[in-house]
């Protein structure tokens, strides 16, 4: 049945015996991937809507693959996922299959619906994909991913699969990927980064992409020393990294020869770009996206790698900064509210018109709820949420990430956040949470608010000083900025 659609992956439609997928020991060809998938297809083209159990494993690989040819919306669970909370994601998506493992034992909310087990042995290559559809409408769903709800239940965004390729292919274009790339990456698969980008990313191009099931460091090292040319990473992995070249002139040497190093999902504090570009002679390029959105902005393959930014936006994207009003920002350098518009993005949060129609703009723009200013050739720079890093303190409009960078720049300082609470006479005051680099000897607050005093401006230095073991981060390496208010 030919379609008037291009296929969505057509190295795994090619079904050559070049490298797709490899988690640890195990791996599948573009050949053995396309009978897998296709015969898991064949047998859930019926299915309304399926869970997919994703583990850091090749049957998660092959079972959002499975779905895609299906074309069948798929819906990644976390598997640290509370039950409650499992249960909110299951009854609102309505699953009618979940996709798993053999072996995997599944929680109660998910223990009612129908099972198919994602078996690697079941097809071999050459076997005819029967009952696989044509490649759907560009517009028909192909995720819906769940997004952490900080005043709610998790929201259901649903991402059609032209939002897929049109990421995926402006990400081609900035990061000049092609097929003989090789991609490493321990990231979970349960949300955009680890599946869309790390998995579907490679498999879109016809590269190759290696799992490493859990980072490490050394699991970094020998994939690039063993042909991987990309990596993609959290911030708290790459400082990972950052802390062990000192000692590790093989894990340099690795990273030096790698194509593109690639950081997302939070901002990578500047001393730990710095710190790996001195160890290593290579850049790492930052991005920004969302799960409603996908990606939206990159530091370029062929452009200048400036720490502190997330680069221009990607083909396709408008981007725009607004301020309270919602009108534009006339200085680049005012802080504003990010507002996107592109064919990267959602259709919808599923089952919530309301929350989708508060979303956009009337004409048409998603309000990201991030903050950032715009150098002027265009580089944005995000200072952080609007809800959790806005700091309005003394009658500035101070963003939390420009604080943190600056303090992480100071030698007693290991991890450092930044948030604001109410004084009487500022408005908001800026408070300083510190992970100490000594924890016997931490810096003075006195210290730390001449530091940043000096390297920003008397207005942005912390009021309040507190220290902790460690900051409360949550699966992505993320801060829990409401954390650590309570």
């Amino acid at each position: 049945m030919s379609s008037p659609h291009p296929p969505l992956f057509p190295a795994i439609a090619a079904a050559t015996d070049r490298p797709a997928l490899r988690f640890g020991a195990r791996s599948l060809s573009y050949a053995e991937l396309n009978a897998t998938a296709g015969s898991l297809a064949a047998s859930i083209g019926s299915a309304h809507r399926v869970a997919l159990w994703a583990t850091p494993t090749l049957e998660t690989a092959v079972g959002v693959v499975a779905a895609l040819l299906a074309g069948v919306p798929v819906v990644p669970l976390n598997p640290k996922t509370g039950e409650r909370e499992l249960g909110h994601i299951v009854a609102d998506s309505a699953p009618t299959v979940v996709l798993a493992a053999p072996g995997d034992e599944l929680p109660a909310p998910l223990r009612a619906l129908d099972r198919e087990n994602i078996t690697l042995t079941g097809a071999t290559a050459g076997t005819v994909r029967a009952g696989v559809p044509a490649e759907p409408d560009p517009e028909s769903p192909a995720l819906v991913v769940y997004t952490s709800g900080t005043t709610g239940p998790p929201k259901g965004a649903v991402l059609p699969r032209r939002a897929l390729a049109t990421t995926l292919d402006a990400l081609e274009d900035a990061w000049q990927w092609t097929s003989d790339d090789v991609l490493v990456h321990g990231l979970p698969l349960f949300h955009v980064h680890g599946l869309i980008l790390g998995t579907l990313g490679p498999l879109r191009r016809g590269g190759s992409v290696r799992h490493l099931g859990r980072f490490s460091v050394d699991g970094v090292r020998r994939e690039l020393d063993d042909g991987a040319t990309m990596l993609f990473g959290v911030p708290t992995m790459y400082h990972r990294i950052a802390e062990a070249l000192p000692a590790d002139p093989a894990l340099a040497k690795a990273l030096s020869g790698a194509r593109l190093l690639v950081s997302g999902s939070a901002a990578l504090p500047v001393h730990d770009h710095e710190r790996i570009a001195a160890a290593t002679g290579r850049r790492v390029v930052e991005r920004y996206g969302m799960t409603e959105t996908l990606m939206n902005t990159s530091v370029r393959a062929d452009g200048e790698p400036r720490a502190g930014t997330v680069g221009v936006p990607l083909r396709g994207v408008e981007l725009r900064l607004v301020d309270e009003s919602g009108d534009a920002t006339l200085d680049p350098q005012e802080v504003g509210e990010i507002q996107v518009r592109g064919p990267n993005l959602f259709t919808e949060y599923l089952n919530r018109p309301d929350a989708t129609a508060a979303a956009f703009t009337a004409d048409g723009w998603f309000r990201t709820g991030d903050m950032a200013v715009l150098d002027p050739d265009g580089y944005v720079r995000i200072v952080g949420r609007k809800a959790t890093d806005l700091i309005k303190s003394g009658g500035y409009k101070i963003g939390a990430g420009e604080i943190e960078n600056a303090l992480l720049e100071h030698p007693g300082v290991r991890e450092a956040a930044v948030t604001g609470e109410p004084d009487d006479d500022l408005g908001e005051r800026i408070v300083a949470w510190i992970v100490p680099t000594d924890p016997e000897q931490p810096p003075a607050e006195a210290d730390l608010a001449g530091h940043v005093a000096a390297q920003l401006a008397p207005h942005k230095r912390p009021r309040v000083v507190r220290y902790l073991t460690e900051l409360p981060r949550n699966d992505m390496g993320k801060i829990m900025k409401r954390s650590l208010g309570a």
